[in-house]
């Protein structure tokens, strides 16, 4: 029986029990690298395999049959065949082609050039306004809490103004562009990052580090470059509004105009309003500053002959915000009846490029920005006027293996206030103003996988004369998904010495700059390593840097050697900011993704044999977003949160009652989103669901804010009294957090392609 079996099956066709495979190389469109570790996958058999370094794949033990079979790399689109026949061995090439979803973000920030971020020679850090999305906030300032090692810093409890910190150094040294212009700076760093309409967004760029050589002064602890959409690529019609359990209302609106073939103009304009006073804390205060903000953008592009292009931007800005006792109104503005601190700006910019018509590759860029500010700090009127004019040529030129960039920077900076900060011996007013010539150079040499970036920078400051800054880096690319990066480079901080500390101001006090003077410096050192490990269909990003800064010459204002003076020069001592920094991406092959990161540092100055920490400097940050999709529902699920640990806080003595350092504290958030076919999204969730707040006393004294009850003795220091025991004074700096609770939020956001 056995034998007639056998004897069946061998005069069956050979192929009715044979096995094939599928074999072939992929690669990467308009590339010379293979695409290693791409997956291939046959769904119904539920197997894959993965590329080797060559970009070879082979799939054995394949049945006869009809199979779809699916090419994935990393978040490139995917290249799905159906029906293909497989009865024999088959060999089958594939090209990947780049996509809306790619991983390969183009970043310019880095090098002023447009390259994919794993070619950059310098690490940059790339935001999504799709990430934005994940927890919607009123301004970028906010929206910055969740990226590892960026931490949006309030500095005052009633007015809520702040800055950002870059691993953790303060926001005077990290600088703000818009569209690669040096847009927020002195004056603005307070304000200037508010009324960006996320809407507008296309991107956020952030390196980390100095980056002075191309960008000139305030790159010194890192930049932050919010690119904003081209206008040709825009959607024709965009909408975001969203409000919270606080009642405050948020309006996002963006509108495509396509005027003429070769002409396309996007106009965006921001609404935030807030005009509920809340005192949870019951410290009499806001916890929240009332605003009413408006911000309108416009931009244009323009396409030229022989491909050249041309770009130019405006945005008015307009922000009445108050903060102070809850009794207040604009009656006691800058009284010193009830408390209130008002604060009136308006702000214009303009800022374009525009390339020349002549056969080498030379652009023009250019900015203006004229700030002022009308406020009261309590019964302290603080009025400035700030100007800025920036204009540079860039000239891009390729020369075999060298790619050549260089430019001819030029900064005006005018500056005046109220203040005895520009008010002379003499008693008149006299401006500030700043002249800041220069010119730099930057070449970039590739051979194979190994890249350097070799570049300089000189300026003539008229204040401080000359200033030289160089770096370089260098860049070995293993292959399409292992990157490291070394970078060394000097930094430079022309101090605006009238604007970081304007609320102190008070008082008669000439200003004495010693001739000293020189501009802050530092050198600063990273290793940046980048792996993607790809599996079947999911992958796992790993970006992960060691930095280290070493700063000298810091400016700070001494108002203690003489009542009558304001003396500034340079400390007698260093800084120093290093630390570890590492982050994560999880990519599935169902609809999660995660993204996390944490910052370990170390920072700490020395004057005087002395080391310590500076206050508001935390020594770890952990950020994450959790991202779940339900695509037959068009549902999806955010749950984004920052974790900080603990930073030395401002207390005004050793008999200060309040806490000397801030408590392990995190702001979580959970979002779900349902999306149409129509392009409309309706979105909402809970903010802060850990209600974390600070200590209730965070504002000393807040019962006497103009110090009525305080005694001194006739060196100016506090006496303790039986209605004053702690020795303290009115202060509102001791800030570590925002102020607000738990709350729900709801909004609607619609798009018009």
């Amino acid at each position: 029986m056995i034998l007639r079996i056998l004897l069946l099956f061998s005069c069956l066709p050979f192929t009715a029990w044979a096995q094939f495979s599928l074999s072939g190389k992929i690669s990467l469109e308009g590339q010379a690298d293979p695409a290693f570790g791409a997956s291939v996958y046959i769904n119904e058999l539920k197997t894959g395999t993965t590329a080797d370094t060559a970009g070879y794949f082979r799939l054995a033990g394949i049945p006869k049959g009809s199979y779809t079979i699916r090419v994935s790399y990393i978040s490139l689109p995917t290249i799905t065949e159906k029906n293909v026949r497989i009865d024999r061995d088959i060999k089958k090439d594939f090209v990947m082609k780049s996509g809306a979803n790619a991983l390969e973000e183009v970043v310019v920030t880095g090098t002023m050039k447009e390259v994919s971020k794993l070619d950059s020679p310098v690490p940059v850090d790339i935001i999504t306004s799709k990430f934005l999305y994940k927890n919607p906030v009123p301004s970028i300032f906010e929206g910055l809490s969740y990226v590892n090692g960026v931490r949006p810093q309030l500095n005052c409890n009633v007015c809520n103004t702040g800055d950002i910190h870059i691993n953790g150094l303060e926001g005077p040294y990290t600088m703000v562009l818009i569209d690669g212009m040096p847009m927020v700076s002195g004056l603005s760093t307070v304000y200037g990052l508010s009324g960006i309409p996320n809407s507008l967004i296309e991107r956020v760029e952030i390196v980390k580090g100095p980056a002075s050589t191309l960008y000139g002064s305030e790159a010194v602890g890192g930049l932050i470059n919010i690119i904003t959409k081209n206008p040709s690529k825009a959607p024709r019609f965009s909408a975001d509004a969203f409000s919270t359990a606080w009642r405050d209302y948020n309006v996002d609106l963006g509108v495509k105009f396509t005027p003429g073939e070769k002409s396309s103009s996007l106009l965006g304009i921001n609404y935030f309003n807030y005009q509920n006073p809340i005192d949870n804390n019951k410290d009499g205060f806001t916890d929240m500053t009332l605003q009413n903000r408006i911000s309108i953008f416009n931009k244009w592009s323009f396409d030229l002959k022989n491909n050249r292009q041309a770009n130019i931007a405006a945005r008015y800005y307009y922000e009445d915000r108050w903060g102070g006792q809850m009794q207040w109104n604009r009656s006691y503005r800058g009284g010193d009846q009830v408390y209130g601190e008002s604060i009136y700006t308006k702000r214009f910019e303009v800022l374009g490029n525009y390339q020349l018509p002549m056969p080498e590759k030379v652009t023009l860029q250019y900015s203006f920005s004229s700030h002022n500010q009308n406020s009261a700090y309590g019964h302290v009127p603080f009025n400035a006027d700030q100007k800025i004019v920036f204009a540079q040529f860039l000239w891009d030129k390729e020369i075999g293996k060298h790619s050549l960039l260089m430019g001819t920077p030029f900064r005006y900076t005018f500056y005046n206030d109220n203040t005895p900060a520009t008010r002379y011996a003499d008693g008149q007013d006299h401006a500030d103003k700043i002249y800041l010539p220069g010119i730099f150079i930057q070449d970039e040499i590739k051979s194979g996988p190994h890249s350097i970036l070799l570049g300089a920078r000189y300026d003539y400051n008229s204040r401080h004369g000359s200033i030289f800054t160089p770096r370089a880096a260098y860049k070995y690319k293993f292959n399409q998904t292992d990157v490291v990066r070394l970078n060394i480079g000097r930094g430079f901080r022309i101090v605006n010495l009238f604007t970081e500390d304007h609320a102190a101001l008070t008082g008669s006090r000439e200003v004495i700059l010693k001739e000293a003077l020189k501009p802050e410096q530092s050198w600063n050192g990273n290793i940046n390593f980048v792996k993607k490990i790809v599996t079947g269909n999911s992958f796992i990003g790993i970006d992960a840097s060691v930095f280290y800064t070493y700063f000298t010459n810091r400016i700070l204002p001494d108002y203690d050697t003489n009542p009558n003076e304001i003396i500034y020069d340079n400390l007698d001592g260093y800084a120093v900011s290093k630390g570890i920094s590492m982050n994560l991406d999880f990519n599935f092959p169902f609809p999660l993704k995660i993204i996390a990161g944490g910052t370990y540092m170390d920072n700490f100055q020395k004057e005087n044999g002395v080391r310590f920490r500076p206050v508001l400097t935390e020594k770890f940050t952990g950020t994450w977003s959790v991202s779940y999709e339900i695509q037959k529902a068009g549902l999806s699920i955010d749950y984004t949160g920052n974790i900080y640990g603990p930073m030395r806080l401002p207390i005004l003595s050793e008999d200060d009652p309040r806490a000397a350092n801030s408590p392990v504290w995190s702001l979580q958030n959970i979002q779900m989103t349902k999306k149409f076919d129509n392009g409309l999204e309706i979105y909402g969730g809970v903010k802060n669901l850990l209600n974390f707040t600070p200590p209730a006393n965070s504002i000393a004294r807040a019962n006497d804010p103009f110090d009525k009850n305080v005694k001194f003795d006739g060196q100016g220091q506090v006496i303790a009294t039986p209605e004053n025991p702690y020795r303290l004074t009115f202060d509102p700096s001791y800030v570590f957090a925002p102020n607000q609770g738990i709350r729900a939020f709801l909004g609607m956001r619609y798009t018009l392609r």
